[in-house]
């Protein structure tokens, strides 16, 4: 089968021994290099985007996806969530009520905002149901003012089922001050631990406790809660639904509230992998110093070559072949490599925590307690890619050097 010269050369150089093993050597760490970089940008992506999730759908699991809200209190939440359904982004749409306050427990106070919700719809729209570890969100029956908060606020006021906690609320009035404190006994009837800091920031209430406290009207709610099919698309969807209902709404989302923490994550992951791509370009560019000392290895060789007919340009294309071929090799080890630790990384760390005896993430310390990892295709492509185009790049030069070599002057001394 037909080859043309380059090609043919260039793999003949690949597999042969040379008579300088140091200069095998070099290839073979070059590739390594490569390889290890190429493994730990996949991994460490990876367990980034596995803790971006865990993230998301804890805390977005719990907060509002979008709220349509009423410019004052809305007498029957209903038809707003009726008009919110009708579009097709929107799952679910539910009462909703929000206040900010402080809990008070022998002489210890705390900041925290308290969820007005409907215990029998609040399923539809939050997961908080499904991570009650005390309690049940069913207790939180109109007009007996239970409340449901977080485990790190449980643990830090030492609460039970059972006990009472005072939350103290802000109340516009008449009085000089403009504004005094209105205190309302509340009795723990739930813990939840969703294992963010939701958990010490955030409580729940019944909607109509809420506006009882408020000094509104029985049934009122401050806005009607809403679960997206996508949560990114919650600016756009919310306006869309505040614009066909017309005056008197406005919309608010969680990107007000919880964007910068994941805006943080994203830039997080951005600039770790810049820098574990410098990792691979060191690798990718070792390369350079392997062709190089291949080039004066072979000088003799290029000579006879180009006495024989061959062109600059083919005697450029047989090393970009040889150092591609160590580029390919290197980031395909490391690819496969970085795949396979990658989906597997849960279980490498618990086999790890079994031998050593010791426990690296522990839900007392972490919010976690494994090592999550969620493996994407467009990383492992863009990583790969990277590794490649790295090592194509670095054999220009030597190879340019190698097309340069004058076959009088290599061959003088031989």
């Amino acid at each position: 089968m037909f080859r043309p010269l380059s090609i043919f050369v260039g793999l003949r150089y690949t597999r042969a021994k040379r008579r300088k093993n140091f200069i095998s050597f070099i290839s073979m760490t070059s590739m390594i290099g490569l390889a290890l970089g190429v493994l730990a940008m996949i991994v460490v992506l990876s367990v980034m985007n596995g803790f971006q999730r865990e993230m998301s759908s804890r805390i977005l699991g719990m907060v509002p996806h979008a709220m349509i809200q009423g410019v004052k209190p809305l007498d029957d939440w209903r038809p707003v969530a009726a008009a919110a359904m009708k579009n097709p982004e929107v799952l679910a749409a539910v009462p909703f009520t929000e206040l900010d306050g402080m809990l008070s427990y022998k002489g210890m106070m705390q900041p925290i905002q308290i969820s007005g919700v409907d215990p029998a719809r609040e399923g539809e729209v939050s997961i908080v149901a499904d991570h009650i570890v005390q309690g049940r969100l069913d207790d939180l029956k109109p007009g007996e003012f239970g409340v449901v908060v977080g485990e790190i606020t449980a643990r830090r006021f030492r609460l039970n089922v059972g006990d009472k906690i005072t939350l103290i609320v802000p109340e516009v009035s008449t009085a000089p001050g403009g504004i005094t404190p209105r205190m309302q006994r509340l009795n723990v009837v739930g813990v939840f631990k969703v294992g963010a800091e939701l958990d010490g920031s955030m409580g729940l209430i019944n909607a109509a406790d809420a506006a009882e406290m408020q000094r509104w009207q029985p049934g009122q709610v401050q806005s009607v809660r809403l679960k997206l099919k996508d949560l990114y698309t919650a600016p756009e969807v919310s306006a869309a639904i505040v614009r066909d209902l017309g005056a008197g709404y406005k919309a608010d989302d969680w990107t007000h509230t919880q964007g910068s923490l994941f805006s943080a994550m994203k830039m997080e992951k951005t600039m770790i992998g810049l820098l574990l791509l410098m990792i691979v370009a060191v690798a990718a560019f070792n390369i350079i110093a392997t062709l190089i000392m291949v080039v004066n290895d072979k000088g003799a060789d290029i000579a006879i070559l180009r006495t024989i007919g061959a062109t600059p340009r083919q005697i450029m294309g047989i090393f970009m072949v040889q150092g591609t071929v160590i580029g390919v090799a290197g980031t395909v080890i490391g690819g496969v490599l970085g795949v396979i630790a990658a989906i597997n990384v849960s279980a490498i760390v618990g086999w790890v925590e079994r031998i050593s005896g010791q426990h690296i993430f522990t839900s007392d310390v972490y919010f976690i307690s494994n090592l999550p990892s969620e493996l994407q295709a467009g990383d492992v492509m863009l990583i790969c890619g990277a590794g490649l185009v790295l090592s194509f790049l670095a054999t220009i030069y030597p190879a340019y050097r190698a097309s340069q070599i004058e076959p009088a002057h290599a061959l003088r001394y031989e």
